[in-house]
C-alpha cells in the first residue's frame, strides 16, 4: 500500500502572507467597470472578496497582490551617493496588473487605498499612487485604514479618509534600504568566502547568533550534582482515605535556618542514617490564598509563542492561518467576513465595545462570578507599540468556535479557537488558590538532633479563567496544580514509612524553540511583529538552523557564517546595536527622526567594516567527516551543505562527482520490503516526508511519521496523525494516545 503526500489543506487558501509580504506571481484578474464607481484596492484576493461584500455595487474592490514596485534584483537599487535614494522598478509578473489598477483608476470617481495598517500596507498604497501616477493629481487617492473588515469597522473607515502618511513610508523604505545594503554587500563576501548561497540579514544574523550562543553556553554548560532525602509520611492512627500519605523533603537544621545542602550521595546517605528512627511531627502549618490574573489578548508574537506550545504550529504557519482569518471566511448567513483583528499587532489594546461584549458573554455563560468587578485593562510591554492598534481578538465573541466548525478547516478552527478563548479570558475573573506549606520536625533518636522536612501543596478554590483557558509553558506541565496535602494541625504526629535518596544536576540553558527566540527577539527589541516568522523560516531554509523534537539548534553551517559576521561585522551582529536601530526606524515613523541621516549614520561604520572584511576574511571550507565511503571510488565522503540542504558527497572531487543524501532513520521497517524507512525532505518544502531507504527499487512513502508500535487489529503499520492520535495506514483503526507516550513515539522522533 502507497500513500502519497496529502495536500495540506482542506480549500484552497487565500494568498495569505507570512509576516512580510512575499513576492508571488500575479494571478490574471479582470477589474469590472469603474465608470461612475468608486474603486478600492487592497491587498489580497480574500480580502477583496470580503470588503466587497460590505461595500456593496458603488464600489469596485480589487487587490494589489501585494507590492507592485520594489528594488531591482540582480544590483543594489540605492544610490549610495545621492542620499540612498533608492531605484524602485515594477516587478515583472505585476505589470500587466499596474495597467489595469492605472487604468479602473483613471475611470473611477474616487480612488481609495485599502492595504493593510501598518508601515509595509502604507508603502504597498503609496507605491500603487506613485506607479500609477496619482500623486501629482488635484484629487489624488484616499487612504483607509481599518484594522478588523466587519461591516462597522470598514464603513467607519470610509467615512474617514486620510492622506497617505508619509512618515510610515519613509520608516519602512528606511528598514527596506537598511536589509539591502546589509543583504546585498555582505551576501556576495559570503558566497566568495564560504560557499554560493549563503546570506546574511540585519535581522536573521543577530537572531542566528542568539541561537548560536546558546548552542555554546549548552556545550560549555558543566552540571553540578547535588542530593535531597524525600520522606513519604502518613498522619498517625489515621483512618480517613482523604489523609493519604505525601512526601516531604528534608530543609534545613531545626532552630539554626541553615539549610541541608548535600553534593555527594555520602552526604545524604549521613542524613539518612541519622534519620532512619526519627520522630516525624508537624510544627507548623501556613495557608496563604494565591490569585492569578488572566493573560492580555494576543498580540502577533505571544499568539506565535502559544500557537507554537499548544498547537504545534511554526509561527509561519500561525501566521498564514490568522491572515485567512482576517481576510474574511465565508459563514453560513453571513457570506464572508472577517474573524479576527489584524495579526501584525505589538498591542494588547482592546475596544471598549468589543470589551463589553466579552463581559456579556461571560456573564450569560458563566454568571457573575466568573465577571470581575472592573473590566480589565493590560498595558502594552512593547515601548514601540502603536496604541492606536488593537490586540489581536475575534471580531464578535458571539461567534463562537463550535459554531463556526464547519466553516473552518482545522488549523483555522484551532487557532480561531486559541485567539476567542484568550480573549475571552482576559476578561474573567482571576483564579484563586490556597497554597499550603507545611513544616515538619524530625527529631533523631540516636543523635538528638532535630532537622526541618517540608511539602507544599496546592489546592485551586475557584476556577476563574481557568474553566476556560490557560497560558502554556515552554519548558513545564504550566498550569497544572501542585500536590494536594492532606488536612494537618501542629502538633500532629506523622508515621515515616519510607526514605529516599535523590541525585540532581544542574540543567543547562533550554534550546531556543521557534516560541521561545520569538519570545527573545521581542524581549531584545529584535524585529517586529511582521518580521519573527520570516526570519525563522529563512534560518531554517538556508539550513543556518536544524529543528529536532520542536527546538532549534544550529548548523555547522549557521556556526561559521556567525563567527565570520561577528569578527567582521561587529555592530552588525550586536543585539543592542539592533535593537537601537529598530527604535529610530519607529522614531522615523513617528516623524521624530529623518530617515536619510539616520542611514548616513549607519552606514559609515559599516562601509568601513565592510573593506576590512574583503581584506580579512579568510576563506572557509566547510565540511563534516563521515564514516561512510565512496560507492564509486571508495574514498572518503563529506557531509557538505548545499542550496537544497546538507549531503554527502566524495573527497575525491572533482575527479568524482558522486554525492548521497542524507538519510535519517526513524527506527521503522518498511511495510512492503521490510527495508528502513527514512525521512526525507523534498525541495522548496519544510515538512518531512517518510520513505523507503530501498528506492527506487521500493516506492513506499507516507506524508505521516510511521511509529514504531504495529497496529493491534491488523499488525499494520501505524502513522502519527497528530499529537494525540494514531491510526493504521492498513486497516481503519484509530487510537487517541497520551502526549509524550514513550510506547508510541517513533525512534527518532
Amino acid at each position: 500500500m502507497v500513500s502519497k503526500p496529502r495536500k495540506t489543506s482542506q480549500r484552497k487558501a487565500s494568498t495569505a502572507k507570512t509576516g512580510t509580504r512575499k513576492k508571488s506571481s500575479a494571478r490574471k484578474v479582470s477589474i469590472a467597470d469603474t465608470k461612475g464607481k468608486q474603486l478600492v484596492i487592497v491587498e489580497s484576493p480574500a480580502k477583496a472578496r470580503t470588503v466587497g461584500q460590505i461595500l456593496g455595487k458603488k464600489y469596485v474592490v480589487t487587490a494589489s497582490q501585494g507590492h507592485v514596485r520594489d528594488l531591482p534584483k540582480g544590483k543594489m537599487g540605492v544610490d549610495l551617493d545621492q542620499d540612498f535614494e533608492p531605484s524602485y522598478v515594477t516587478m515583472q509578473d505585476k505589470r500587466s496588473l499596474l495597467n489595469q489598477i492605472k487604468k479602473a483608476g483613471d475611470q473611477a470617481k474616487t480612488v481609495f487605498l485599502a492595504t493593510d495598517p501598518d508601515r509595509e500596507g502604507e508603502a504597498i498604497s503609496w507605491h500603487i499612487q506613485t506607479a500609477a501616477g496619482w500623486d501629482n493629481q488635484k484629487n489624488p487617492p484616499k487612504r483607509v485604514v481599518f484594522h478588523e473588515i466587519t461591516k462597522q469597522a470598514v464603513e467607519e473607515a470610509f467615512e474617514h479618509p486620510r492622506d497617505i502618511d508619509m512618515s510610515l513610508v519613509n520608516a519602512q523604505q528606511a528598514r527596506r534600504i537598511l536589509d539591502r545594503l546589509v543583504g546585498y554587500q555582505i551576501s556576495p563576501l559570503l558566497w566568495r568566502r564560504v560557499q554560493r548561497g549563503t546570506s546574511a540579514g540585519r535581522v536573521q544574523s543577530v537572531a542566528l547568533r542568539m541561537v548560536t550562543d546558546r548552542e555554546r553556553e549548552i556545550n560549555a554548560f558543566v552540571p553540578q550534582e547535588s542530593w535531597t532525602l524525600d520522606a513519604l509520611l502518613t498522619k498517625a492512627d489515621s483512618q480517613d482515605s482523604e489523609l493519604r500519605s505525601f512526601v516531604a523533603t528534608l530543609h534545613s537544621i531545626k532552630g539554626t535556618n541553615k539549610r541541608v545542602n548535600a553534593g555527594t550521595e555520602t552526604d545524604i546517605r549521613a542524613y539518612e542514617s541519622e534519620l532512619k528512627d526519627a520522630k516525624f511531627a508537624v510544627d507548623d502549618v501556613r495557608r496563604r490564598n494565591v490569585k492569578q490574573r488572566p493573560s492580555a489578548p494576543f498580540t502577533t508574537s505571544t499568539m506565535q509563542q502559544d500557537s507554537g506550545r499548544k498547537l504545534r504550529f511554526t509561527a509561519q504557519r500561525t501566521m498564514s492561518v490568522a491572515q485567512q482569518l482576517y481576510e474574511g471566511i465565508s459563514v453560513n448567513g453571513e457570506g464572508s467576513v472577517g474573524l479576527i483583528t489584524y495579526m501584525r499587532t505589538d498591542s494588547v489594546q482592546v475596544a471598549s465595545s468589543a470589551i463589553s461584549e466579552a463581559r456579556e458573554y461571560i456573564e450569560e455563560k458563566y454568571g457573575k462570578s466568573f465577571l470581575p468587578e472592573k473590566t480589565r485593562l493590560y498595558k502594552t510591554r512593547a515601548k514601540s507599540a502603536q496604541e492606536a492598534h488593537e490586540a489581536i481578538r475575534p471580531t464578535s465573541i458571539k461567534r463562537t468556535p463550535d459554531s463556526l466548525k464547519t466553516a473552518l478547516t482545522a488549523d483555522q478552527y484551532k487557532l480561531y479557537s486559541l485567539i476567542w478563548s484568550r480573549m475571552l479570558a482576559s476578561q474573567m475573573a482571576d483564579a484563586q488558590s490556597e497554597a499550603t506549606t507545611v513544616n515538619i520536625g524530625a527529631k533523631c533518636v540516636s543523635t538528638s538532633n532535630e532537622y526541618v522536612f517540608r511539602a507544599t501543596g496546592s489546592v485551586l478554590r475557584f476556577a476563574g479563567f481557568r474553566a476556560l483557558y490557560m497560558e502554556s509553558s515552554d519548558d513545564d506541565d504550566s498550569g497544572d496544580d501542585k500536590k494536594t496535602l492532606p488536612p494537618m494541625d501542629p502538633n500532629d504526629d506523622l508515621v515515616c514509612s519510607s526514605l529516599e535518596c535523590l541525585q540532581h544536576f544542574t540543567q543547562p540553558p533550554p534550546r531556543f524553540t521557534e516560541a521561545t527566540l520569538i519570545r527573545a527577539m521581542e524581549d531584545n527589541g529584535l524585529g517586529r511583529p511582521s518580521t519573527y516568522a520570516p526570519t525563522i523560516g529563512t534560518l531554517l531554509d538556508r539550513n543556518y538552523l536544524d529543528k529536532e523534537q520542536n527546538r532549534l539548534h544550529p548548523t555547522t553551517l549557521g556556526i561559521t557564517i556567525t563567527d565570520l559576521l561577528t569578527e567582521y561585522f561587529t555592530n552588525v551582529m550586536d543585539v543592542t546595536f539592533t535593537a537601537k536601530m529598530e527604535d529610530e526606524l519607529d522614531e522615523v515613523s513617528r516623524g521624530e527622526r529623518e530617515w536619510v541621516p539616520m542611514l548616513k549614520e549607519f552606514y559609515g561604520p559599516f562601509e568601513q567594516a565592510l573593506t576590512s572584511a574583503q581584506e580579512k576574511m579568510p576563506k572557509v571550507k566547510i565540511e563534516e567527516e563521515t564514516d561512510e565511503v565512496c560507492d564509486s571510488c571508495s574514498k572518503p565522503m563529506v557531509i557538505k551543505t548545499g542550496r537544497f540542504g546538507r549531503f554527502m558527497a566524495c573527497t575525491g572531487f572533482p575527479d568524482c562527482r558522486t554525492t548521497k543524501p542524507i538519510l535519517k532513520k526513524v527506527g521503522v521497517l518498511c511495510p512492503e520490503c521490510s527495508g528502513d524507512l527514512v525521512e526525507r525532505k523534498a525541495r522548496g518544502r519544510r515538512q518531512p516526508f517518510f520513505g523507503c531507504a530501498r528506492y527506487p527499487e521500493c516506492e513506499f512513502i507516507s506524508n505521516k511519521r510511521p511509529i514504531a508500535k504495529p497496529c493491534p487489529e491488523c499488525s499494520g503499520l501505524m502513522v502519527q496523525e497528530s499529537r494525540s492520535a494514531v491510526s493504521c495506514m492498513k486497516c481503519a483503526w484509530k487510537e487517541t494516545i497520551v502526549e509524550d507516550s514513550q510506547e508510541l513515539t517513533a525512534v527518532g522522533d
